[in-house]
């Protein structure tokens, strides 16, 4: 008898210069919350953030501590949209987010696969803000 195989994706990286501005950024700006900073050494910090009411797959926030990782910074997928943010209301969410002072790269435009528009991160990482039809 076979086992059925039971696998997800749980964290996705992102590299940061610095956990607190990252952290600071996310919560406030996007409104995601602060699952776990757990200490880990005087330098590193086990960091994860979602956002509200995700299903369980969190962005862990790693300090970039090399250069080779300080130059993953804010191009981690070499200036394609790397994350795509659903939402239930996309224009509470982009009115919200405008308010804030979020970086849009267009206005927003309908899809056949739904309303979406691109924004970066602190960093300049590309994300979609996406309301599925």
């Amino acid at each position: 008898m076979s086992q059925v195989v039971q696998q997800k994706i749980a964290n996705i990286a992102l590299m940061v210069k610095h956990y607190d501005e990252a952290i600071a950024f996310y919560t406030q700006k996007l409104q995601f919350t602060l699952v776990e900073d757990i200490p880990l050494d005087d330098d590193n910090r086990w960091v994860q953030i979602s956002p509200p009411h995700a299903n369980g797959t969190y962005l862990l926030l790693v300090r970039a501590d090399t250069d080779e990782k300080r130059r993953a910074i804010g191009n981690q997928t070499g200036g394609a949209v790397f994350l795509i943010l659903h939402t239930n209301d996309f224009w509470r969410d982009y009115h919200n987010m405008k308010e804030q002072g979020v970086t849009f790269d267009e206005v927003p435009r309908e899809e056949p696969y739904g309303t979406v528009v691109v924004f970066q991160d602190l960093y300049g990482n590309k994300w979609d803000l996406l309301q599925p039809k």
